[in-house]
């Protein structure tokens, strides 16, 4: 039997899930989170892992017979991918890197990093578009807790992470994306926005949109450069899959 073994809820990896299942692979598909697993659909073949993993807890799961590994984790997961590649090494575990597409985006300034890109922003209020693990950088910014409005998931640990930088539930935008063109251009028209900081997520993150959302609403966009790195397309590791199946 061939079992692959799947990092990340993200929707690419519910759907590499959902693919290799369907090729008659038994899947284990790791998410950090019950609010990941429940974006999870139900299929024959596909277990869900929930919870948080160290590199020694990967490294005791890569050891139960997996025939392959894949990295389907968010771009900017550095930590999370290095914890996987360095398991993976010590266990001999062949391991696949699943790229997300980069999006074209013109017209952005570029930062590399949040704490960067929080020394950049023009006078206005802010949407801190970067999640809610890095908000603590954008105490920087003059005014902050009036000036700064956090879209992050609805989980009670993002909403910790708010508070304990200093922002109020007024700013506060707990919602699940991606995000419509016209979500998000009425997010930025209702709380004054005149800047974003983002990362490139992609068309699986809703990046495009929030970019002409940008665009319409004259809001100007700070992007933090994705990591550089070395893997597959969905495409390319179907393929892969398919010929071990």
């Amino acid at each position: 039997m061939r079992r692959l073994l799947l990092f990340g809820g993200t929707t690419e990896g519910r759907e590499l899930a959902l693919a290799a299942a369907n090729l008659g692979w038994q899947v284990t598909l790791c998410v950090a989170t019950d609010y990941g697993a429940e974006c999870v659909p139900e299929a024959d073949g596909i277990a869900i892992h929930t919870g948080r993993l160290d590199e020694a807890a990967m490294e005791a799961l890569m050891g139960d017979g997996f025939t392959v590994a894949v990295d389907a984790t968010h771009p900017y997961a550095v930590a999370v991918s290095a914890n996987i590649r360095a398991a993976a090494e010590k266990t001999g575990l062949t391991l696949w890197r699943l790229l997300r597409a980069e999006s074209e985006h013109p017209d952005c300034r570029y930062a590399d990093s949040v704490a960067e890109a929080c020394t950049m922003v023009p006078e206005g209020n802010v949407l801190a578009a970067t999640g809610s693990k890095e908000i603590a950088a954008y105490t920087v910014i003059p005014d902050y807790q009036n000036r700064v409005y956090a879209r992050v998931l609805p989980l009670e640990s993002s909403l910790h992470d708010c508070h304990k930088a200093g922002l109020d539930d007024d700013h506060i935008l707990a919602g699940k994306g991606p995000f419509s063109l016209e979500t998000n251009m009425a997010t930025m028209e209702r709380y004054h926005i005149r800047s974003m900081i983002t990362k490139d997520g992609g068309a699986a993150g809703g990046f495009p949109e929030k970019l002409e959302a940008a665009r319409r609403c004259g809001v100007a966009v700070i992007l933090v450069r994705r990591p550089k790195e070395d893997g597959f397309t969905m495409e390319e590791i179907l393929k892969r899959l398919e010929a071990r199946a």
